[in-house]
């Protein structure tokens, strides 16, 4: 597969309501896709997840864009075969951006499978046509302001409740919506936002039973990610720490994680990804499939990977509509708790170009 060129589109997506995390407030999102155009006239699409300031990650938008302008798509494109793989070798010289990465590997994926008529679920080895679908929560203003959100979500279907926290926002809420909706599936999500000293705190949430903790203590905190998992009951998940297949068999092997969150995005695309889920796999540790507010696009491949057997619990794979009252591609629509995983070739989906169109804030060309 030759690729001749990359096109580098920038949208601005609204959101429907501001998404509040431990790390900040987010109102609308600055996207950058990519799309990558063969010699056979084939086309793919990969979306990256960076965000528009270095909060979640090290990672933002204008730094990924600028990364995969100067030195990704020129090793790509110096490349006799286009193939993924391949791509990953000379991507593995340029220490760090991930997500830059996934991006573009995600657009040669895309293209190659499209060419080859493959979904990108079956290439991966999903087994399963729908995949449970959880919402993430954001952190609210008052705790009525929470159980009408909660109790919104419940009434779309939705089959797992995330509820962000940090410091001062974590027990009451908790309690409050456990007592008000009963048996859910519950968990949490701290990105980061605490140190072991708050364990005694953090062993608090144990009589509330939820699936799990994510991602509590700074991501380069595995040790004492593996000291929290002896001092509280409910068991801990890595999101943020989990930067790699390696990674991921490391934070087993030390007891600092018993469930895993992998982001296709983190992880530096959807080849990785698979591989963090096979160590997992090996392992007995289940996981599933996180989300960073995607399109369409990039949502399709996430449902995709979210096929995979040992995504044994509702990933972040929400409807389009919990983000965006239009997306860019043909909306997912949540059904009896389930995303249908997309059946056509590459990632299953196409851009709307009207709607595309419609928030698309620059375009730029790159070839040889």
């Amino acid at each position: 597969m030759k690729v001749t060129g990359f096109e580098l589109r920038r949208i601005a997506m609204p959101l429907v309501s501001p998404f509040r995390t431990s790390f900040g407030v987010e109102h609308d999102r600055d996207v950058l896709l990519v799309r990558a155009v063969t010699e056979d006239g084939a086309e793919g699409w990969g979306e990256c997840v960076a965000m528009a300031e270095p909060l979640y990650s090290s990672e933002y938008v204008d730094g990924a864009a600028e990364v995969i302008r100067r030195l990704l798509i020129p090793a790509v494109l110096s490349l006799p075969d286009a193939d993924p793989y391949r791509a990953e070798v000379p991507f593995a010289k340029i220490k760090g951006h991930p997500m830059a990465k996934a991006a573009v590997l995600t657009a040669l994926l895309d293209a190659r499978l499209r060419t080859a008529g493959l979904p990108l679920a079956s290439y991966l080895g999903g087994v399963r046509d729908r995949v449970p679908a959880g919402v993430s929560v954001g952190i609210m203003d008052s705790i009525p302001e929470l159980m009408e959100a909660v109790e919104g979500y419940l009434a779309e279907g939705y089959l797992r409740i995330k509820l962000k926290i940090q410091p001062g926002w974590d027990v009451a809420p908790v309690r409050a919506v456990r007592e008000r909706f009963g048996d859910i599936m519950l968990q949490v999500d701290a990105n980061t936002a605490y140190t072991l000293a708050d364990a005694r705190h953090l062993a608090k949430l144990d009589p509330f039973d939820l699936l799990l903790i994510e991602q509590p203590l700074p991501e380069d905190d595995i040790r004492g990610h593996a000291e929290l998992a002896r001092q509280v009951r409910t068991p801990i998940c890595l999101d943020e720490s989990i930067t790699s297949a390696r990674a991921a068999a490391d934070a087993i092997a030390l007891g600092a994680t018993s469930v895993v969150n992998i982001k296709p995005g983190r992880v530096g695309g959807y080849l990785e990804a698979r591989r963090v889920h096979d160590v997992c796999a090996a392992s007995g540790v289940p996981v599933w499939v996180g989300g960073m507010l995607e399109t369409g696009i990039g949502r399709a491949a996430n449902v995709a990977l979210a096929a995979l057997p040992g995504c044994v619990l509702p990933g972040d794979t929400s409807a389009s509509d919990r983000y965006f009252r239009r997306d860019v591609t043909a909306p997912f629509v949540l059904a009896d708790g389930h995303l249908a995983v997309p059946t056509g070739p590459g990632i299953g989906v196409d851009p709307d170009p009207d709607a595309l169109a419609e928030v698309t804030t620059a375009t730029e060309w790159i070839s040889r």
